[in-house]
Order: C-alpha cells, then structure tokens, then sequence
C-alpha cells in the first residue's frame, strides 16, 4: 500500500509566490489549541504582539517582551503544521540598529521555529529590513498604522489620507526595495491600497485596508468575537464567543449553587469498573 507524502509548511517564498494569485488567508494565533483550529484553512499564521492586549490584558503593544513572544511562539509552533508561522518583533527589540534587529530575530527564529519575522516601519526601515533578510531571516513589513507607534502617530487613526499617501506608497516600495516577502496594510484608504497592490511586487495583507489587497489578516480573539472590549470599523465578527462563554460560565454557576451538577452520570460508584 503506498503511503502519502507529508505535508509540507509553507514558506516566505510559498506566500510571495501567491502575489496575485489566490487570496492569502491569514489570521494571529497565540496558543496551541488555536493553532491547530487555524491551521488547516490559513496559509500564514502570525504570533502577533496583540498577544499583549488580548491575552494579558495591556492597554496597547509597546509592552509586550520577547520572552512573551518566545513562550507564544513556542506553543503555535506545536499546532502548525501547515501554516507559514511569523512572529512578531516587540517593540524595543529592533529600532536602535541593523544589528540589534538580527540578533532578536534570529533569536525568535531559532527559539521558536519561526518560518520569518514580522516589524513595523517602512521607509526609515528600509536598511534593518534588508541587513535581516542578507543574513537569511525572511521579513513580513508592516505599513500604514502601525501599533507600537501608535504614541508618535496619535492615536489609532486611518494613515495614508491625501497627501500623506506619498509617504505610505514609498513606505512599500522601501520595504520591497528591502527584500521583505510580503507587507501588512493595516487601516489605509483602499483606493491607496489597490494603487500599492498593483504598483509592488509582493504580496500585500490587509487589516482595514481593501478586498483588493493579494490576502487578509485578522487578529483571531476579534473575528471569533472572543475579545470583545471593543471592535474596530475593519473587523468582521465571525462568532460571537465571549457572549457564549459567558452564557455556559452562568449555567454551569447556577448548577453548581443547585447542587444539579455534578449529575449521577459525572461521579463514579465504588462497584463501577474502568477509570
């Protein structure tokens, strides 16, 4: 009987080789468990540093640590084996030089099995993205908001309006210029989107951004309606299981009090055999 080959995980390459092909699938992951659900339908899963606001309850990215992202790397890793897994570099970890740049992403690919790294920043980025990727670590950039800058930019706003769109299109000519394999969009007009899609030669990911984008990203708690502290414009909820968590939390406490549970069926008797 023949056997079947092994499924292969996909790489930086597989993804920019997607550029105008099929929609990239993309969604975070920062648990095993999660990981295991994302990876059949998703091509690229992030260990993102919304891992902070999500699962550890900070008020923004800018503390989350590389020991943080090292212990979620490590368990997504364990529920991959499709998905591309790119993790996220905290902010601190890469802005003073090129060089503290590749010793945290080698140390996150090799702590992690890590198949890339993703930053902020574009073209003031230009030269740590290249000094990564000449030493063989492939790069995912991000544009447009970017989070950890969120103190510089004022707040969470649309990037990219008017003007500014100049600065937001030679941001993604940088980062291609640079070597990054793919580049996130995150919160930027969609006709500036779609004019970037058709103006780079890598793939770009949209998180409010436009369906015209060459793949979406997600953070996962937002889409499964887990995280619900609050819900930006560009998320669509696909469940709603924070209101379904809480529903089954209040019956199994009513239980409890009642005396209802544990049933008969959920203790065991002296005579009873087996575990």
């Amino acid at each position: 009987m023949s056997q079947s080959a092994p499924q292969r995980s996909l790489t930086a390459s597989d993804i920019r080789a997607r550029k105008g092909a099929d929609p990239l699938v993309c969604l975070t992951a920062y648990t095993t468990p999660v990981a295991q659900l994302a990876d059949a339908d998703c091509d690229l899963v992030l260990v993102g540093d919304s891992v902070g606001m999500v699962l550890h309850g900070l008020p923004s990215t800018l503390g989350v640590t590389m020991e943080m992202m090292v212990l979620h790397g490590r368990a997504v890793a364990r529920g991959l084996s499709r998905a591309l897994m790119v993790v996220d570099m905290p902010f601190g970890s890469y802005e003073e030089s090129p060089a503290q740049a590749f010793r945290n992403a080698a140390h996150l690919m090799a702590e992690t099995g890590a198949g890339a790294v993703k930053l902020e920043g574009g073209a003031h980025m230009e030269e740590t993205v290249r000094f990564i990727v000449d030493r063989g670590i492939p790069v995912m950039a991000h544009i447009g908001l970017t989070p950890q800058a969120v103190n510089a930019l004022g707040g969470y706003k649309v990037q990219g309006r008017g003007a500014d769109a100049d600065r937001i299109l030679e941001d993604a000519r940088a980062v291609t210029r640079a070597g990054a394999f793919s580049v996130v969009l995150e919160k930027v007009p969609a006709a500036l989107a779609d004019q970037i899609t058709a103006d780079i030669a890598i793939p770009t990911v949209g998180i409010g951004a436009s369906a015209g984008c060459d793949g979406q990203i997600l953070v996962i708690d937002d889409m499964l309606g887990l995280f619900d502290a609050f819900k930006p414009k560009f998320v669509k909820r696909y469940g709603d299981l924070a209101s379904e968590a809480r529903t089954a939390i209040r019956t199994y406490a009513e239980e409890v009090r009642a005396r209802s549970f544990p049933a008969p069926e959920h203790v065991f008797s002296q005579e009873e055999p087996g575990t």
